[in-house]
C-alpha cells in the first residue's frame, strides 16, 4: 500500500495524539429556537445570559415568524418555538402526526404598537374602525384623507408583518375581525427593524409591530392612541397589564419539544429561562406575566421534566366501594 505525504502525516499525528493523551475538544451542545420576531428580543436576551454562564452551550436564536417556527416546530427541525399568539390547531395536528409532544410556557405579555411618521401632526390616535378601513382586503382606503376628510390627500404607505407572522394574525383578527384578512399592498416583513426603518423613511407611513421595537426605536417614530371603544389609549406597561389597552394587548409564549427537554442542556435552559422571563422581559419592553401564570408555567415545567408514573391499579376492595 503505497502512502501519500498527507496520510504519513496524519497518521503521525495521531500517533502523536494518542501517545501523550490529548484528546479532541468535547463537541459545543446546541439549542435551537425560532418563530416569532416579537418574542426573539426575550429568547435573545435569555441565549445571552444563559451562554455566559454556560459556555459550552450554544443557543441559536432566529425569527422567521410564529407560522414559519411552528413549520419548523412541527418538522422537528427545532427545539423551542417562540409564539405570539397560540398554537393552531392544524399545527398542533402536525404536531401529532408527526409524534412531536410539547409543552407551552407563557412568557410576557405585550401591546402591538401602531406608529407613524413624527412630522405628521394631523393623526395623534386611531379608531378600531379606522384601522380596519386602512387595513381590510376588499375597498381599503388608499390616502389619509380617505380615513378622515381633515386629514392629508396623501397616499398611505403601510408596513406591517409578514403572512407568518402571529403579530399578522392578531392583528388582522382583532382589528379586520378575520385572522390573515388583509390587504396585500404593503411592505411586508419579519424583520420588525425594517418595518421601522419603513415608517421612519416616509412622512405619510403606518405600521404596526410588538411594542418593545417601539421602545427601542422611538426617536425615531410617532406612537399612536388606540381607541377600542372606550377612548384612545396608548400601549405601556401599565396599559397592558390592566387590559385598558384593548383590544391589541397579547400573551407571547415559548412551545417546547419534550423530547428535546430530555437533553440537559434543554431542560436547564428552559429552567433557566422561566426563572429570567420577568426581569428580561421588562428589560426589554414587555409586561412580566402575573404570578399565577407564572406559577403555572412553574407546574407545567416540573411535570414535564418529572413526568408522574402511571398510578397503580386500585385494589379490588377499594373498586368495589
Amino acid at each position: 500500500m503505497k502512502f501519500s505525504r498527507f496520510h504519513a502525516l496524519t497518521l503521525g499525528a495521531a500517533l502523536l495524539a494518542s501517545n501523550t493523551g490529548c484528546q479532541p475538544p468535547a463537541a459545543e451542545k446546541q439549542i435551537s429556537i425560532d418563530g416569532s420576531s416579537t418574542v426573539y428580543p426575550v429568547s435573545e436576551a435569555v441565549a445571552e445570559e444563559f451562554s455566559a454562564k454556560n459556555p459550552g452551550v450554544k443557543v441559536a436564536v432566529g425569527f422567521s415568524g410564529t407560522g414559519g417556527g411552528m413549520k419548523k416546530f412541527a418538522a422537528g427541525e427545532i427545539d423551542i418555538c417562540d409564539a405570539s399568539r397560540g398554537m393552531k390547531e392544524a399545527e398542533a395536528e402536525k404536531c401529532k402526526a408527526a409524534g412531536i409532544e410539547f409543552i407551552e410556557l407563557s412568557v410576557a405579555y405585550d401591546g402591538l404598537a401602531v406608529v407613524i411618521h413624527p412630522k405628521n401632526d394631523s393623526v395623534d390616535s386611531l379608531t378600531v374602525e379606522e384601522l380596519k378601513q386602512i387595513w381590510q382586503p376588499e375597498n381599503p382606503a388608499k390616502k389619509w384623507s380617505d380615513v378622515n376628510p381633515d386629514w392629508p390627500e396623501e397616499d398611505l404607505v403601510l408596513y406591517g408583518p409578514g403572512t407568518d407572522s402571529g403579530t399578522f394574525d392578531y392583528f388582522t383578527e382583532e382589528i379586520v375581525g378575520e385572522t390573515k384578512a388583509s390587504r396585500s399592498d404593503y411592505g411586508a416583513s419579519e424583520d420588525d427593524n425594517t418595518i421601522v426603518n419603513g415608517v421612519a423613511g416616509n412622512e405619510h407611513a403606518l405600521g404596526y409591530f410588538g411594542f418593545a421595537y417601539y421602545l427601542e426605536n422611538q426617536d425615531k417614530l410617532k406612537l399612536v392612541a388606540v381607541d377600542g371603544g372606550d377612548g384612545p389609549v396608548k400601549p405601556s406597561m401599565e396599559t397592558v397589564m390592566d387590559g385598558t389597552y384593548s383590544p391589541l394587548a397579547r400573551p407571547l409564549y415559548i412551545y417546547v419539544n419534550l423530547e428535546s427537554l430530555k437533553r440537559p442542556e434543554v431542560a436547564e435552559f428552559v429552567k433557566f429561562y422561566m426563572a429570567q422571563a420577568a426581569a428580561l422581559s421588562k428589560e426589554v419592553g414587555y409586561v412580566p406575566v402575573p404570578e399565577d401564570v407564572a406559577q403555572e408555567n412553574e407546574t407545567t415545567l416540573n411535570a414535564a421534566l418529572s413526568p408522574a408514573e402511571t398510578p397503580a391499579e386500585a385494589p379490588a376492595e377499594a373498586a368495589a366501594e
